[in-house]
């Protein structure tokens, strides 16, 4: 495929993957009486990112994450010069698909990005009051554990079709264990959209969102490329 394609395969995704997922968290997920909570919010990145997976997927790789995007060509699976190109389209399918929440959500009369506008924080800004080294080691660990996830799944030797299914429930399983610490992000492009809307606290505290995925994902491409995708040693006899 072409670079022009495969950008916009990324746009499309992320877009789909930000506004499915942080839309669900500003419109759905404390709706009076019918809310649908964590689950559902976790339930919802994990099938934006699977339906996109299959639908777009076989165009770019399906990456929709800047993190992603730096794990798979530290994995090998990407040549340098797709990294920046690609965090481009990323980081504007989410920022558009945040501009087009922020029109839905402000139609609320009640409706304030005080509220936090589904951005990612830490302390005062945990959903559960955690601090910034529980924030740092939860995304880099779970970040870096989803990369795994997707290089082992999309590998030569893995079931053919199955990939999406297994990226979408790892997402849905991060964001299950992470929201309450810092609304989960796993991703810069998502994280990076929300804060550019709600500014002050979280535009300062935008870097870990940046430091803690890309380090995660880093070592594990690091660690997939040198362990488990090593040939394995045949004994003679």
């Amino acid at each position: 495929m072409s670079l022009g394609a495969r950008l916009g395969a990324e746009f499309i995704g992320t877009f789909w993957l930000v506004f499915g997922g942080c839309g669900s968290a500003v419109l759905a997920a404390a709706y009076p009486e019918l809310g649908i909570g964590f689950l559902g919010v976790a339930l919802a990145f994990g099938l934006s990112v699977l339906t996109m997976a299959y639908a777009v997927g076989h165009i770019s790789g399906g990456h929709f994450n800047p993190a992603v995007t730096f794990g798979l060509y530290a994995a090998g699976r990407l040549p340098t010069m797709d990294v920046v190109p690609y965090w481009v389209a990323q980081l504007g399918g989410a920022t558009a698909a945040a501009a087009v929440l922020f029109i839905v959500a402000s139609g609320q009369p009640d409706f304030s990005l005080a509220d936090g506008f589904a951005a990612n924080g830490f302390g005062a800004h945990s959903p559960g009051g955690y601090g910034l080294q529980a924030a740092f080691t939860v995304e880099a660990v779970l970040t870096g554990f989803f990369v795994i996830v997707i290089l082992g799944a999309t590998s030569a030797g893995a079931p053919k079709g199955f990939a999406p299914l297994a990226i979408g429930l790892a997402l849905t399983l991060i964001h299950l264990v992470s929201i309450p610490v810092t609304n989960t992000s796993v991703n810069p492009g998502r994280s990076t959209s929300q804060a550019l809307f709600v500014g002050d606290w979280a535009l300062e505290q935008l870097w870990l969102f940046w430091a803690a995925p890309l380090a995660g994902a880093l070592l594990a491409g690091i660690g997939y490329r040198l362990v488990v995708a090593r040939p394995v040693a045949t004994v003679t006899p």
